[in-house]
């Protein structure tokens, strides 16, 4: 953890800058889309126009997509190198995969006879086949382009005697032979079987389709008539000698469509500002929490900066004076080595907080859980204290129930909670003269680990002091890092603001909690944090509960601190 700002911190955009910035575009952005609204009946021709037109492509892609997806199929069945199993392979599928192919040919293209090579047909009629190759081969086989990349996909469409023929070629090269790849589609079949099927959605009552031929007769569809807007688009590729032609609806309907979609643009604009709002407000509110994280750390180094230069100060003048002889009796070096061994002792334990909150920020905080008595390690934290809270003039009392049950715990994590809690009571309470600790069985389950304790107690170290107490609106924020109390600078009260962030993580850890009482007394002076902890079952191993435990302290502790 850097517990120093980056420059990165102290260079970062000014957030509250970009607030106007926001603020304008949205009322830009929105009145530029309510004009374009309110503009759209104005507009209504050339909008009718332009959907009719992208539906009207959309129906002959349709189409042209169909009719090339079957060539795709024709061209994987047939093998240039084995053409004996063109039918064997393709006629099986042809019904599914190729509805509108009736033969497949393949014709050698190195002999100025063009042979025939391959043939394959789903019809039942050999006089209709024999026609259609000779067809192919006297009059269609001319109207073909190989200009270009010969092995290309093409399609010839072909009016012959009135009868309307569609073929797709394309070349296939093999052994240094040269191959022509015809598939026959039969029209009458794509007009009859296939349109209706795939322009069926375009069937109601006033939307108005038809696909007309080379010479204007209707081949699908009824007559349009009446349609204030009719767009005709040819087939791209395949029946390029075909139109589809599309009518709008009505201008009643227009009307009712324009207005439908004067209230969605409506909707979305308001919409949009919503979402834009609802941006600035969390822009703001990060923001607004950013600047406050970075003045809490600006406070925490200035605080341990602090901590820190008094304890070395001392420890270095009270040195000084020891080195160079100037004591003037025993008493006094006895005096002024305590001062020394005191101050030592408050600068380890600022330092090993510090680094201790370090490795939670980090994520790298972990603890070895055991059964245990939380009294022992109550004890031996008040016994720490103890001699600190004499020199000032106080008192600490430690208060211990009688049968408490065991818990699972890290002893050292758990007496530096204590200690932590210890440390801030005999700065607040000072008036009061006295700090008490209890440690008392508490009844009824709860918490993440409840199911592994019966019956359902938890055991609770609570540490209470006769200070000024502490403000409601300020106990929900106490526990989280940085976080200093507005009597701790009314006072001038020493601290970094981790202690109590510490004190959560190491409770959350051993899957308890803690909390604040406060005030205590009517005066409104007192607090009292009570860190509860699940209890074992007397006589339980913990071999499940420990290995969940440390399973939760490692999932949390990326996060810790940060409450």
């Amino acid at each position: 953890m850097d517990l120093l700002p980056s420059v990165g911190q102290r260079h970062r955009v000014p957030y509250f800058a970009l607030v106007p910035a926001i603020v304008v575009a949205v009322l830009v952005l929105g009145g530029i889309a309510l004009r374009t609204t309110l503009q759209i009946e104005k507009a209504r021709q050339q909008t009718v126009f332009d959907a009719t037109l992208t539906l009207a492509d959309e129906r002959v892609d349709r189409l042209d997509k169909l009719i090339i997806a079957q060539d795709n199929v024709v061209a994987a069945h047939v093998d240039v190198a084995n053409l004996s199993v063109i039918a064997r392979r393709w006629l099986p599928t042809a019904a599914r995969e190729t509805p509108t192919v009736r033969a497949i040919l393949v014709l050698d293209m190195d002999h100025e006879a063009h042979d025939v090579l391959a043939f394959a047909s789903r019809g039942a009629s050999g006089r209709e086949d024999d026609a259609f190759r000779k067809l192919l081969l006297a009059r269609l086989l001319p109207q073909m382009n190989f200009s270009g990349d010969a092995s290309e996909l093409r399609h010839l469409h072909h009016v012959i005697d009135q009868q309307s023929l569609l073929v797709s070629y394309w070349q296939r090269e093999h052994m240094g032979r040269r191959f022509l790849v015809i598939a026959w589609h039969e029209v009458p079949r794509l007009v009859h079987e296939v349109m209706p099927r795939l322009f069926r959605d375009l069937d109601r009552e006033k939307s108005r389709m038809n696909v007309i031929d080379e010479e204007g007769r209707i081949v699908f569809g009824p007559p349009i008539i009446g349609g204030e807007f009719t767009v005709g688009r040819p087939f791209p590729t395949t029946l390029y000698n075909w139109r589809l032609q599309m009518a709008l609806t009505t201008a009643e309907e227009l009307g009712e469509k324009v207005e439908r979609q004067r209230l969605i643009e409506l909707l979305m604009v308001g919409f949009s500002a919503l979402v834009a709002l609802a941006g600035l407000a969390i822009v703001v509110v990060a923001s607004v929490n950013e600047r406050r994280l970075a003045a809490l750390k600006s406070d925490f180094v200035a605080n341990v900066s602090h901590e820190l230069k008094t304890p070395l100060s001392l420890v270095r003048m009270f040195g000084e004076l020891l080195l160079g002889d100037r004591v003037p009796n025993d008493e006094k070096r006895r005096q002024y080595l305590q001062i020394i061994v005191s101050e030592s002792e408050r600068l380890t334990a600022l330092i090993e907080n510090v680094l201790d909150f370090a490795r939670v920020e980090r994520g790298k905080a972990a603890y070895e859980f055991a059964r245990g008595s939380v009294a022992d390690v109550a004890t031996r934290a008040v016994d720490m204290y103890r001699y600190r809270a004499e020199r000032e003039e106080m008192s600490v009392e430690l208060t211990v129930a009688e049968e408490l049950p065991e818990a699972l715990i890290d002893a050292r994590a758990l007496e530096l909670a204590i200690v932590n809690l210890l440390d801030n009571a005999l700065k607040y309470a000072k008036e009061g003269g006295r700090v008490d600790v209890a440690v008392v069985a508490e009844g009824g389950g709860g918490g993440r680990f409840s199911a592994l304790t019966r019956p359902a107690r938890r055991v609770a170290i609570r540490v209470s002091d006769r200070g000024p107490g502490i403000d409601p609106d300020e106990q929900k924020h106490i526990f989280e890092r940085f976080a200093r109390g507005r009597r701790a600078s009314e006072r001038q009260v020493r601290g970094s603001g981790i202690g109590l962030a510490l004190v959560k993580h190491i409770a959350e850890s051993h899957g308890g909690s803690v909390r604040v009482e406060s005030p205590l007394t009517e005066d409104g002076h007192g607090s009292a944090f009570v860190v509860s902890l699940p209890a074992l079952e007397h006589g339980r191993e913990a071999p499940e509960r420990e290995a969940q435990l440390a399973s939760s302290a490692a999932d949390e502790a990326p996060g810790a601190g940060a409450t």
